[in-house]
């Protein structure tokens, strides 16, 4: 080696800082994105949680539809390429958001911004792709923390540069974050890519019949769906809940910025331990917990009366996550094809956004038929149904202390 970073060595420390200027840059925005879009006109409580969600929704629309054509383009023409677009793309746009004055053309922009994702998850195929076979699990597991890392300082810096300066201009420093990332992945990521003439999958039969148990793969891919459909459903109000909370008084987008990012900090100190004991105990006792532990932190974040009590059951609802994602991840994992894995994970990252577009739309429609509380009620409802559609689909579920089946 001729230096300490050469190689697949400097592509990971590359990648790792920019995977979490673009967590970061990502997060920044979202806790007070209903907040800007109150400020696009005079509208009503129920109008503004309606365009709130419609706002959040259409990204996540376009990506749950695009992410499987990327990542067939990516399988042809390279990873870095992808990377170079997302970043662009994203400066640029999320960059123009700060100069908006209208509803319809901040969800245009939206819309184009979901054209433009996927920096994070061709960042993590071209590190598996670069890295040799006995490092690749250790440097997927870094980059991880950069994306993950950024994510949690988002929020909070987003909410302080909104509350010194203004949303607006936190727009613009996100754009210019962004762009940042583009030059160093121009720049300093190598990519010794060669497109397979292989073909992905066999047609013969279709993609399901080539899994030992299909019904397995689709009941994991629904609750990946419903699972961050519930995570989305509080993100068009929260904002506008803290805001209530507090009465409108007080530095709202820093409360707002603390408490998007609290349940990333839990997930992020829970989600190894838990893997570690799913990898001892099974993986069906980590889901199960998930489920139920997720079910009974919901319910009650409907009827707090202080930001403290919302912020601790947001801090709780980390480690729900860190149960379920990685649990519903690795079962996927262990169930697929080695050569379908890469289609299988892009199905799921089409599921996950789907579940954002959801939860966004619902969040919004549900906020203003039964206020903010209804949102957190729904949310419980929804995990425990699909708590039920787990243990019915799934046998080995039902008896999660026996000897595991699925992992």
């Amino acid at each position: 080696m001729k230096g300490a970073l050469t190689g697949w060595r400097r592509n990971l420390a590359v990648l790792w800082l920019g995977t979490f200027i673009a967590g970061m840059g990502f997060s920044e925005v979202m806790p007070f994105l209903s907040l800007y879009v109150g400020q696009m006109g005079d509208f009503s409580k129920n109008e503004l949680t309606m365009y709130s969600g419609i706002t959040y929704a259409v990204t996540f629309f376009v990506v749950a539809v695009v992410s499987p054509l990327w990542g067939k383009l990516a399988d042809r023409r390279g990873r870095k390429i992808m990377l170079l677009r997302s970043s662009l793309g994203m400066a640029f746009v999320i960059g123009a958001m700060g100069f908006v004055h209208n509803i319809w053309i901040l969800i245009l922009l939206r819309f184009l911004q979901g054209l433009c994702a996927g920096y994070i998850p061709n960042a993590s195929a071209l590190i598996a792709t670069e890295t040799p076979k006995e490092s690749s699990g250790t440097a997927i597991g870094i980059l991880t923390t950069g994306y993950v890392s950024g994510n949690l300082i988002g929020p909070i810096l987003g909410g302080v540069l909104a509350q010194v300066f203004s949303i607006r201009l936190t727009f613009i420093i996100t754009g210019i974050l962004l762009l940042i990332v583009f030059v160093l992945s121009l720049t300093l990521v190598h990519e010794s890519f060669k497109p397979s003439d292989a073909p992905i999958a066999k047609r013969d039969g279709g993609l399901l019949s080539q899994f030992k148990n299909p019904t397995l793969i689709i009941t994991l891919l629904v609750s990946t769906m419903i699972i961050q459909m519930g995570n989305n459903s509080i993100t068009p109000i929260i904002s506008l809940y803290v805001k209530e909370l507090m009465h409108n008084v007080g530095p709202i987008t820093v409360v707002v910025g603390i408490i998007a990012a609290l349940p990333g900090i839990s997930t992020l100190l829970s989600a190894p331990r838990l893997g570690r004991l799913g990898d001892h105990r099974g993986a069906d006792r980590i889901l199960v917990f998930g489920f139920v532990f997720a079910i009974l932190m919901y319910f009650p974040q409907g009827f707090v009366s202080s930001v403290w009590t919302l912020g601790l059951l947001r801090f709780m609802i980390g480690i729900s996550d860190g149960a379920l994602f990685p649990t519903v991840q690795t079962l996927l994992s262990k169930n697929t094809p080695r050569e379908l894995t890469g289609t299988i994970f892009s199905w799921n990252q089409s599921f996950q956004a789907a579940g954002s577009m959801l939860g966004s739309l619902l969040g919004g429609a549900v906020s203003g038929w039964f206020d903010y509380n209804g949102v957190f009620i729904f949310t419980a409802l929804s995990l425990l149904l699909n708590f039920i559609g787990v243990l019915i689909f799934i046998p080995s579920m039902r008896h999660p202390f026996a000897k595991h089946s699925v992992d």
